[in-house]
Order: C-alpha cells, then sequence, then structure tokens
C-alpha cells in the first residue's frame, strides 16, 4: 500500500484519528481570515486526485464558509408573500459557495476543485485548488492548460461540486428536469 491511501484512511474519521492535531488545526483556522493561501495542501491524497501538482501556476487556497441557514436581506416595501420567510432558500451547497469566493478572491484564477477540510459548530473549512490561466506551466501541462480557457467555471457553476449541487450526476428516469437547467426547464413548462 502507498502513502495515500494511508492518508485516505486517516481522513475517513479525522475527529477520532488525527485528535489533538484536529483540534489545533480548528483553534488556528478561526482566528485567520475568511480565505487563506497555503503553501501545501493538507490533503495530499484528495488534492492530487482532484488535479493538483506542485508546479507554478497551481495554488491551494483555504475558505471558510459561515454555517446556518441563509438569511433574506431586509425588504423595506411592499407587501408580498414572499417577504415574510426569513430564511432564503438557497439550494448552493457550502462547497460550491467555497469556490465561488476563492475564485472571487482571485480574479486571474480558476477554481479546478476542491475538498472538505474540516469543521466546527459555526464554520466549514475548504480547500479550493487554483489555477492561474496566464502561467506557463500551466499552459504547457495538457491535463491542465483546458481549464485556462474557462473562465468563471466556479460562478457558472461547471466544477464538480456545482454539478453535484445542480443534480447533474444523475442521468435518465428520475432526472428529466435538472437538463440544460432547473431554471430553463421552468421557462419551458410556461
Amino acid at each position: 500500500m502507498g502513502l495515500y491511501r494511508y492518508v485516505r484512511d486517516i481522513w475517513k474519521k479525522p475527529k477520532e484519528n488525527l485528535g489533538d492535531l484536529w483540534k489545533a488545526r480548528l483553534m488556528q483556522w478561526r482566528k485567520e481570515p475568511a480565505t487563506v493561501r497555503v503553501d501545501k495542501p493538507t490533503r495530499i491524497d484528495r488534492a492530487r486526485s482532484l488535479g493538483y501538482k506542485a508546479k507554478q501556476g497551481v495554488f491551494v487556497v483555504r475558505q471558510r464558509v459561515a454555517r446556518g441557514g441563509r438569511k433574506r436581506e431586509r425588504i423595506k416595501h411592499g407587501r408580498r408573500s414572499k417577504h415574510a420567510r426569513h430564511t432564503k432558500i438557497v439550494s448552493k451547497s457550502y462547497q460550491w459557495v467555497a469556490e465561488e469566493r476563492a475564485s472571487r478572491k482571485y480574479p486571474n484564477c480558476e477554481a479546478l476543485n476542491s475538498y472538505y477540510v474540516g469543521e466546527d459548530g459555526k464554520s466549514f473549512w475548504y480547500e479550493v485548488i487554483m489555477i492561474d490561466r496566464a502561467s506557463p506551466s500551466v499552459l504547457a501541462d495538457k491535463n491542465l492548460n483546458w481549464a485556462s480557457y474557462h473562465k468563471d467555471r466556479a460562478g457558472r457553476g461547471l466544477t464538480s461540486a456545482a454539478k453535484k449541487s445542480r443534480g447533474l450526476r444523475n442521468k435518465g428516469k428520475g432526472a428529466e428536469k435538472v437538463r440544460p437547467s432547473q431554471r430553463a426547464n421552468k421557462r419551458l413548462a410556461k
């Protein structure tokens, strides 16, 4: 068995397996800003399987996302039934939100993929693999250069986590209303 297999087994139950290290990391991450560029991935096995390479133009960002329901902004005018609801119904996963925020922080880069690294009662932490679009080493790499030509992947819902959130992992029976998008399907029904 290789090294990554053991790392993967540890991350199946991180709270039990990592113990004090898990607590110490979370205490440190809480004090940091929401978006932090890190030198190397916390989960090297997961990062490598999602396309990370230790080369110029590829880096990892740790993104914090607040947990809990999303509140609707206060509406000052008009009386409508939907104004009474305080919770906003957003069918986006926390991971997708993390990818969007990381890609907004680095506008010249693309979010390739992301993975879970931690959680506490208030927040989730994800590490997002970012690619510099203009980096010569990325443009020369046949496995990564395709991402430089797809702008704003996270914002358009084209990352793996976003596709999962949009229901695009299912095909055929039961998935008739997810393509081309749920919004387009509603518009076609009218």
